[in-house]
């Protein structure tokens, strides 16, 4: 079993294989994984981190993994004629809901209900299958927990 005790965020140097990792399995702290090799990698970092794709775990030798984002099941969200991609950005975002913002599209993990919100806004909503990096928000400069102040912001 190989073991990973730190990670790098893009690294340069030559990697001796992949795991690939859907969103939430990329927030990791100690975890067994299996590389798309078939070797076993047990990490087993000093504090919890949320690895984006390409980022790679440093094993105890100095050798490296990459990470791969998996694809995964996702809409992707754009913009109608009334309702700007801003708007539709807030409205996920006062949901705390995941998302990778781009130029013209939102994308974010299916959800039905979500789906109807969206388009009863005038969003257009695809079915698509890609890699996901969501957006880290402000709390995640002290971790990657969610934790919420003493302050008041209402859901509607």
């Amino acid at each position: 079993m190989l073991h990973a005790t730190s990670h790098r965020h893009h690294h340069s140097h030559a990697s001796v294989g992949t795991v690939t990792l859907d969103h939430q399995e990329r927030h990791l702290r100690r975890k067994r994984l299996t590389t798309d090799q078939g070797d076993v990698v047990m990490v087993d970092l000093p504090e919890a981190v949320l690895l984006a794709d390409g980022d790679a775990l440093v094993l105890e030798d100095g050798r490296t993994v990459t990470i791969l984002a998996a694809r995964q099941a996702l809409y992707a969200v754009r913009p109608g004629r009334h309702c700007p991609l801003a708007h539709l950005a807030w409205h996920l975002g006062n949901r705390h809901l995941a998302a990778e913002i781009g130029e013209d599209v939102i994308l974010i993990e299916r959800d039905r209900v979500i789906r109807s919100m969206l388009e009863g806004l005038g969003a257009e909503v695809q079915e698509v299958v890609a890699p996901f990096q969501p957006v880290h928000g402000a709390y995640h400069a002290h971790g990657h927990g969610h934790h919420h102040h003493d302050h008041d912001h209402g859901h509607e």
